[in-house]
């Protein structure tokens, strides 16, 4: 079951996506997922919590001072609109209340092999009660229901064992991953 709700007080213009193509996208309503979901969408609900999969209503202000709770730099929100805009799959969960995004993650990929996760992060203030658990459970259902099913992430060390119990392994079969990184010239 998708949430909906609404949000009274329009977005700034600069804040908006607007040349967001919509993916057509199938989502199977049965769990590919080897084990349950942490918490369904009811209980999300409940608890005053709206689950959303598209980026319609989402304040990328708000987005960037989760970014930045978290450790992340912040982010210039027009790169983070087109960041978003070239997104395969994301999950965010918005608080009713404040209706400002509290959980986030997104996808990127080639739509057919291969997808990468971005940007779990959970406001500080709603760690531990489930929300990053359920993002990422419902981006990799997302995925693996459009058949794709390598999907890597990359992870801080210390939050490695967050993503153990959600099927994620390190290096399997001796695979190491490698990055591309150019360091700013030091002056």
């Amino acid at each position: 079951m998708l949430l909906r709700g609404t949000i009274t007080a329009p977005l700034p213009s600069s804040l908006r996506l607007t040349n967001h193509k919509p993916r057509n996208v199938t989502v199977s309503s049965q769990s590919n997922l080897s084990y349950p979901l942490s918490i369904s969408d009811e209980t999300l609900q409940s608890r005053g919590f709206i689950l959303r999969r598209t980026p319609e209503n989402l304040n990328l202000e708000e987005l960037n001072k989760v970014f930045v709770a978290v450790g992340f730099p912040r982010r210039d929100p027009e790169k983070i609109r087109i960041a978003l805009e070239n997104t395969d799959a994301m999950v965010w969960v918005e608080e009713r209340k404040t209706q400002n995004a509290v959980a986030f993650a997104r996808a990127t990929g080639d739509g057919v092999f291969n997808a990468i996760i971005w940007d779990v992060v959970v406001d500080p203030s709603f760690q531990g009660i489930g929300l990053g658990k359920a993002v990422v459970e419902r981006l990799i259902e997302d995925l693996v229901g459009r058949g794709i099913l390598n999907i890597a992430l990359y992870s801080e060390p210390r939050v490695i064992g967050f993503y153990r119990p959600l099927g994620f392994v390190a290096d399997p079969d001796g695979i190491k991953g490698m990055v591309y990184s150019r360091k700013p010239k030091r002056k």
